[in-house]
C-alpha cells in the first residue's frame, strides 16, 4: 500500500454569532483612519467625542453629481442647502465648487452673505419671511420663492414701495406617487392653485416670474418621482410660454436625494438601494428634454442637493464608557456620543465601526449614549464586537443635519475638525465651554 503524504494538522477558529438576515456572516471592519489620518491621533489631539469632515470626500462627491447632470443637460446650477450643514467652512467648500446658496431663514441668508455669496446667487425659500427679510432679498437681487398667497401680496406691496422689480418663483407641490405627499409648502398643481398663482404674478407688472420650484420630499428612494415632478413643472412652463410668451429662466427641482444611510425598518441597506446621481439625473433631465418647452430656450436646471453631497463626508469619533447587562441579559455598551450630537440616529441605522482591529466575536448589543434619557439610543440592536472601556469607534455618514440640528443638552458640543485635501487638520468649530453657554444669559438683580 502506498504511503499517503503527511498533512500538517491545523486548528480553524469558528466565529460565533448569528448570520445576517441574508444568511451571510456578519463582519464589522475597523476604521483606523480617516483620509489616512489615524483616528487615535485625532482623538489624542482634539478629544472625544469629535466630529470629522473630509474635504476630499465633499469635492469628489460634488464632482460626481455635477458630471451626472452636466453630461445630460446643458444648463445646470447647484445651490448648497444651508440647513443641511451650515458650518462656514463646509459652505465655502461648496461655494468654491460653484454652488449658489439655498436658504430658508434670515439667519441662513445672512450666513450666506457672510460667506461671500453674491445676493444674486442666493435662493430664499421657506414659509416664514418677514417684510424686512423680503426687503433685504429684493435689495440684494436674490431669487425669492413664494410659498403662499399672503407672501405674494406682501412682495407686491413692498415692490411698489421700493420701486424695484423682485425676481420671484413659486413653489409647487404635487402628487408624484410618493406617500405622504408634501403639500404643506407651496401651491398645489392638481387643484389649479399653482396656475392661479402664476397668472396673478403675470398680470401684475411689479414682479418678474423667473422660475418654478418644487421640493417633493426628503430621502427620496424613487428617481421616477422626480420624473413626474419635472414633467408637471415643465407643463406649467409650457403653458406660461404659450399664454404669455414668457420663457422661464430656471426650473428648480429642489433636493431630497437619498444618501447611503439605511433608514430604520428598511430591509436592505441604503448603500445597495438608493438611486445613484446618474439615475436621478436621467429621470429629471429626460422629463425636461422630452417636454413641450422650446429646446432653443431651455431653462437652467437648479438642484438644491444637500444630504447626498455631505453625508458620506462626515464622521463621529467616540469612546466607550462602559459595558453592562440589561435585565433581559442583553449586552449594553455606553458611549460618549448621545442623540444630542447625532440627531439622525432617530432616522437611521448608522454604521458603527471599531477604530482598531478587535475580537471577531460579535454579540447583539444596544448602543446607548451618555445622556440621562431613556431615548438616548444610537443603535437598538447591532451585532457588535466587545469593546472595552476606553476603546474608540467611528460612526459613518453623519455629515447631513447633525451639525445643524445638534443640541447643547446635558453635554457640551465638541470640536469639529476638517481634514483638507492635503491631509492637514483644521478646527472649523471649537468645542463649547461653559462661558459660551452662559454668555447670553442675564441674572435679575434680586438673584445676583
Amino acid at each position: 500500500m502506498e504511503k499517503k503524504p503527511f498533512e500538517r494538522p491545523y486548528i480553524k477558529k469558528l466565529s460565533a454569532g448569528m448570520p445576517s438576515k441574508f444568511g451571510m456572516p456578519v463582519r464589522i471592519d475597523a476604521i483606523s483612519s480617516i483620509d489616512e489620518y489615524p483616528v487615535e491621533d485625532l482623538i489624542e489631539k482634539f478629544g472625544s467625542p469629535l466630529y470629522v469632515i473630509s474635504e476630499k470626500n465633499i469635492r469628489e462627491t460634488m464632482a460626481r453629481a455635477k458630471q451626472a447632470f452636466a453630461t445630460r443637460y446643458p444648463k445646470v446650477q447647484f445651490a448648497w442647502s444651508y440647513k443641511t450643514n451650515y458650518l462656514n467652512a463646509v459652505c465655502r467648500v461648496f461655494h468654491q465648487e460653484g454652488s449658489w446658496a439655498e436658504v430658508v431663514s434670515r439667519f441662513e441668508y445672512d450666513k450666506a452673505l457672510h460667506n461671500g455669496v453674491n445676493g444674486s446667487q442666493i435662493i430664499f425659500n421657506g414659509p416664514d419671511k418677514t417684510d424686512d427679510d423680503l426687503e433685504c432679498a429684493i435689495h440684494n437681487d436674490s431669487f425669492i420663492h413664494i410659498d403662499h398667497f399672503d407672501e405674494m401680496y406682501a412682495i407686491i406691496d413692498i415692490a411698489g414701495k421700493l420701486n424695484k422689480k423682485p425676481k420671484v418663483a413659486i413653489r409647487v407641490n404635487m402628487d408624484t406617487g410618493v406617500f405622504p405627499m408634501w403639500d404643506r409648502f407651496g401651491f398645489n398643481y392638481e387643484n389649479g392653485e399653482a396656475w392661479d398663482a402664476i397668472n396673478r404674478i403675470m398680470i401684475n407688472e411689479k414682479l418678474e416670474l423667473a422660475g418654478l420650484h418644487t421640493h417633493i420630499g426628503t430621502y427620496m428612494l424613487s428617481a421616477n418621482a422626480y420624473k413626474v415632478a419635472m414633467a408637471k413643472l415643465a407643463d406649467l412652463a409650457f403653458r406660461l410660454e404659450k399664454k404669455f410668451g414668457v420663457n422661464l429662466k430656471y426650473i428648480d427641482i429642489g433636493g431630497g436625494f437619498a444618501s447611503k444611510n439605511t433608514l430604520k425598518g428598511a430591509y436592505l441597506p441604503g448603500k445597495d438601494t438608493v438611486p445613484t446621481f446618474d439615475e436621478y439625473a436621467e429621470a429629471i433631465t429626460s422629463a425636461l428634454l422630452n417636454s413641450e418647452i422650446n429646446p432653443r430656450k431651455l431653462p437652467v436646471l437648479i438642484l438644491e442637493t444637500g444630504r447626498a453631497l455631505i453625508d458620506d463626508a462626515g464622521y463621529l469619533v467616540g469612546t466607550v464608557i462602559a459595558n453592562k447587562r440589561l435585565s433581559d441579559g442583553r449586552r449594553a455598551t455606553i458611549v460618549d456620543i448621545g442623540v444630542n450630537l447625532m440627531f439622525t440616529s432617530f432616522w437611521y441605522e448608522h454604521e458603527i465601526h471599531p477604530a482598531k482591529s478587535s475580537s471577531e466575536h460579535l454579540e447583539e448589543s444596544t448602543i446607548y449614549g451618555p445622556l440621562c434619557m431613556n431615548i438616548d439610543v444610537l443603535r437598538e440592536a447591532i451585532a457588535f464586537p466587545i469593546l472595552k472601556k476606553g476603546d474608540h469607534f467611528v460612526i459613518k455618514r453623519i455629515g447631513a443635519y447633525n451639525m445643524s440640528q445638534w443640541m447643547q443638552f446635558i453635554t457640551l458640543r465638541p470640536n469639529v475638525v476638517l481634514i483638507d485635501i492635503n491631509g492637514n487638520d483644521h478646527i472649523i468649530r471649537k468645542a463649547e465651554k461653559l462661558e459660551d453657554i452662559i454668555a447670553s444669559e442675564k441674572i435679575p438683580d434680586h438673584l445676583a
